[in-house]
């Protein structure tokens, strides 16, 4: 059996409801939650106390060989310290959002943490959500699905989520141009083979939820 086996992954761009759906779905399966996505904005911040410049790869990797990340896996209970500093906040504000990208299309960072990913996650059962984890994180995954949505409906589930955190325009740099920078290195908008697709964008949180709990249960995962 693989040490991928009981695993739920979760792919789709900004806004799509991932986090959201990953977290609830592994609350209802009793499962682990990993959000990669928060693994990746740990870096940013670290790069960000340390003034790294956002063009200098090369040092954007090195710090990411070298930053420890205490990410939590229990949906219930989300934190995250960044060298032993607890980030879980600082990793939501719009300067960090406006970083990540950085480190998100920088390859060797990449690698670096998807090898993290990987043994976070290995021989257990979890949820796991961010843009390449049916593809490279756990390609292996039971169930794997990618989770879409109308751009327009996306804008509006990340508004509602910032508040009146971020204006328009830091909200389309946000959803928009991350999905595109991203997009370079990752291609989270088609499925490869084996993923199921789920338009989220007429759907409730707890209609998707379902439907992912579900492909668990037909998997043998429940």
């Amino acid at each position: 059996m693989s040490h991928m086996s009981a695993i739920v992954a979760i792919d789709g761009p900004s806004g799509s409801g991932k986090s959201t759906t990953a977290r609830q779905a592994a609350r209802r399966l009793g499962f682990g939650y990993l959000d990669t996505g928060a693994m990746y904005r740990g870096v940013a911040v670290a790069c960000l106390r340390d003034l790294v410049d956002r063009h200098d790869a090369a040092a954007i990797a090195a710090r990411t060989r070298t930053v420890s990340l205490d990410i939590s896996t229990d949906p219930d209970d989300q934190h995250l310290l960044v060298d032993g500093i607890d980030a879980t906040a600082a990793i939501r504000e719009p300067y960090v959002s406006a970083w990540v990208s950085a480190v998100s299309t920088n390859a060797d960072s990449r690698a670096e943490l998807v090898r993290r990913q990987r043994e976070l996650v290995a021989g257990g059962r979890f949820v796991v959500e961010g843009r390449d984890i049916t593809t490279v994180v756990c390609p292996e995954a039971a169930v794997r699905v990618l989770l879409v949505a109308d751009p327009v409906r996306r804008m509006a589930r990340r508004a509602a989520e910032l508040g009146d955190a971020v204006d328009a325009a830091a909200l389309r740099d946000q959803v928009l141009r991350r999905d595109k920078d991203d997009s370079t290195l990752v291609n989270f908008t088609d499925a490869a083979p084996g993923v199921v697709v789920i338009d989220s964008t007429d759907l409730s949180i707890e209609e998707v939820v379902g439907r992912i709990v579900d492909l668990a249960r037909e998997a043998g995962l429940a």
